[in-house]
């Protein structure tokens, strides 16, 4: 079965009123254990992530702001959680999920955390609800521990992958590649290795289209690992989302992309990203699409 790695901290105590829905995270797991998707032998219980893997990522002196939940009202604000102890276990649970998630999908060629995409954390601040960068965290630790050497990080969430991008601008090992709306947070962009923006009300036809394009394009390069980031705010019924994206476009999405990695023998560790549905029981099920196709792939090989 797919490997799916789940810890209760990733659901942090920051107010049922906060704008950020975290209890998906809780309701995602039980979702996959209701459609036996996940169970006891294919949960995966991580570790929080270890200082010194944080400190490939990000700057020693922005992590003990975190240790110390000493965050300035600023810099709160721009993170947009409240810095208290279990936003603190939560980072730390999740980056280490997605470290996790990366072993396995080594030994497994696709594995899932069931949170990450923490996609607009800088190695020296955290951005639009994202404390550290969980998959920047991983991809430094392959690259240190494995015999990894050149990954891609696939962003598709609606939002550019603005901190991924700056962490790792001069790291010819590791590129970035973000497909995402163009009149969207961040309001500045970075600069990815590619950059792909899109236009509002983007439908499917047209979307699948240019997600289908860059595999093409992603196919003549010599990648061996992949952290794909299955941000589902390109729905349309999204709040944050500009974009016309239906269900069914998501299901083929992950086809589309999940596939074209495996079938190439390239290792991917999915990871969430974004998702801000109107509906949550619905928003539960769109980030559970990336569970369930990775599940289907793995089954029908055996």
């Amino acid at each position: 079965m797919l490997p799916i790695v789940n810890h209760p901290d990733y659901v942090a105590q920051i107010g049922d009123d906060h704008r950020f829905p975290i209890k998906k995270f809780g309701a995602l797991f039980d979702l996959l254990k209701k459609d036996n998707i996940l169970n006891k032998t294919n949960l995966h219980i991580p570790e929080p992530a270890q200082y010194f893997d944080l400190t490939k990522a990000h700057q020693p002196e922005y992590i003990q702001k975190i240790d110390n939940l000493s965050l300035s009202k600023e810099e709160e604000r721009k993170l947009g959680f409240p810095m208290v102890p279990s936003v603190k276990r939560r980072s730390y649970m999740a980056t280490g999920g997605t470290v996790l998630s990366a072993e396995l999908a080594l030994s497994y060629k696709l594995a899932c955390n069931t949170a990450g995409g923490s996609h607009h954390a800088f190695a020296d601040s955290g951005n639009g609800y994202c404390v550290f960068n969980d998959v920047a965290v991983a991809a430094y630790y392959l690259l240190n521990k494995h015999s990894v050497k050149k990954i891609l990080i696939y962003d598709l969430d609606v939002h550019q992958g603005d901190g991924t991008a700056k962490i790792f601008e001069n790291n010819e090992q590791v590129h970035t590649f973000s497909i995402h709306s163009k009149r969207n947070y961040p309001l500045t962009k970075q600069k990815s290795d590619t950059d792909i923006e899109l236009n509002d009300a983007i439908s499917d036809e047209e979307y699948l289209n240019i997600v289908f394009q860059s595999l093409q394009k992603i196919n003549t390069m010599n990648f061996d690992f992949v952290f794909y980031v299955a941000g589902v705010d390109i729905h349309e019924n999204d709040k944050l989302g500009k974009l016309k994206i239906t269900t069914e476009g998501i299901v083929k999405r992950e086809k589309m992309v999940i596939s074209n990695f495996y079938k190439r023998h390239i290792p991917l560790c999915g990871v969430l990203g974004g998702g801000y549905n109107k509906d949550f029981n619905h928003l539960v099920y769109l980030h559970s699409i990336l569970h369930r196709t990775c599940h289907e792939i793995l089954k029908n090989e055996y």
